[in-house]
């Protein structure tokens, strides 16, 4: 069986306060003594996302 993959879309604005949150609850996580290791994946995943350029729509009627 396959795991389904989540795919979100999001500007920069919204991809650093995403990576600040994960990088918060880690923080909040290494304070209690608790184990961090899934949200650290979880934040390099956040961090090293490609980015995928929007295609520019064809507006070539009038040549």
């Amino acid at each position: 069986m396959t795991e389904a993959k989540r795919i979100m879309t999001m500007d920069d604005f919204e991809h650093r306060l995403l990576v600040g949150c994960i990088n918060k609850a880690r923080t909040e996580y290494m304070e209690e003594g608790k184990p961090t290791e899934d949200i650290d994946d979880l934040l390099i995943k956040a961090i090293d996302a490609p980015t995928k350029k929007e295609k520019r729509k064809a507006d070539r009627a009038g040549r």
